[in-house]
């Protein structure tokens, strides 16, 4: 063997001893890693197991909000005909009631002794909410609305 092929071989063998803290490193980490396996298997199972059971609670969900939603809407189709009815039936209580309030007023003089001036006409009904009548909340209740 010539110079060189011995000065290969020893910088070929200080490399080997060089990477052998390496490799001894790299041994022991594989060795915990095999340990450990069996725990992310189990792991790994529980995740999956995790994830069967939301996706069965998500289609449970899925189908209750659907089955109120269907609810809902039946429930509102029959309140539409409900609403429009009380509408009317307001409209026309409304202007009855006007009616009778300026007939009212007109029969006042009418109706006021002689010698007396008429008492002051009472102020226009004022248009702020009041508490709602026993007619109006035993109908509510009928309808199932609250206020």
């Amino acid at each position: 063997m010539t110079g060189l092929e011995w000065a290969l071989q020893a910088a070929l063998l200080c490399l080997l001893l060089g990477a052998l803290p390496f490799l001894v490193r790299l041994e022991r980490q594989l060795r915990a890693l095999r340990a450990e396996g069996g725990a992310m298997a189990e792991g790994e199972a529980a995740l999956r197991q995790a994830g069967v059971a939301a996706d069965a609670a998500t289609a449970r969900l899925r189908a209750v909000a659907d089955g109120a939603g269907r609810g809902l809407a039946e429930r509102v189709a029959k309140a539409e005909p409900l609403r429009d009815d009380l509408r009317f039936l307001t409209e026309r209580a409304e202007a009855l009631a006007d009616r009778l309030d300026g007939l009212v007023r007109a029969a006042r003089p009418l109706a006021a002794p002689p010698g007396r001036p008429a008492p002051p006409a009472p102020a226009p009904r004022a248009t702020a909410e009041r508490p709602p009548s026993q007619a109006e909340r035993d109908l509510l209740r009928a309808l199932g609305i609250s206020r």
